[in-house]
């Protein structure tokens, strides 16, 4: 059974409770966020898995996921690119911010995010119980995208996306 780590505004851990207990009750929790770039400046997205339990068979961006207790933001983001795609990339944090996100079906993401970048232009070995299919998209095509069908995308990374551009600009 995973758990996340609840913290308050200032990251102070609170304590730690089973991720679905912690989306049922909409309880902020550490975690993280990976955009990977190819050489043309194209970002990846995934598209999550069929089997996901929220948002699945949506797209949503490289990597998103919790770090364990007593494991960094960095040490997690590594990690779970790894367990997801297949790959080992270096990461760099941009920044970090707090946001909620329904969901549907009653769950909610309520992330202190810190979001990650890398480049990324070799092989993949996707774990298809989380990611389905990966692609890259180009900035232009993917905010046409996502205007144009945003139920295509996970809740979070519209957010996450719209926040990345605000604060890189």
């Amino acid at each position: 059974m995973e758990k996340v780590v609840l913290v308050n505004p200032n990251d102070d851990v609170l304590g730690q409770m089973e991720k679905m207990q912690a989306h049922e009750n909409g309880l902020l929790h550490r975690a993280f966020s990976v955009f990977l770039f190819n050489d043309q400046g194209e970002m990846l997205l995934q598209k999550r898995a069929n089997q996901k339990y929220h948002s699945p068979n949506q797209w949503t961006n490289a990597c998103c996921s919790h770090p364990r207790l007593n494991e960094s933001y960095l040490d997690g983001a590594v990690r779970r690119t790894k367990e997801e795609l297949g790959i080992d990339c270096e990461l760099t944090e941009k920044f970090h911010f707090i946001y909620k996100a329904d969901v549907g079906d009653g769950l909610w993401e309520h992330e202190l995010d810190h979001v990650f970048t890398g480049n990324f232009s070799g092989e993949f070995d996707l774990n298809l119980d989380e990611v389905s299919e990966v692609r890259y998209v180009s900035i232009t095509d993917l905010q046409k995208e996502i205007t144009e069908n945003p139920e295509h995308f996970t809740e979070w990374f519209k957010i996450i996306w719209a926040e990345y551009r605000n604060q890189l600009n």
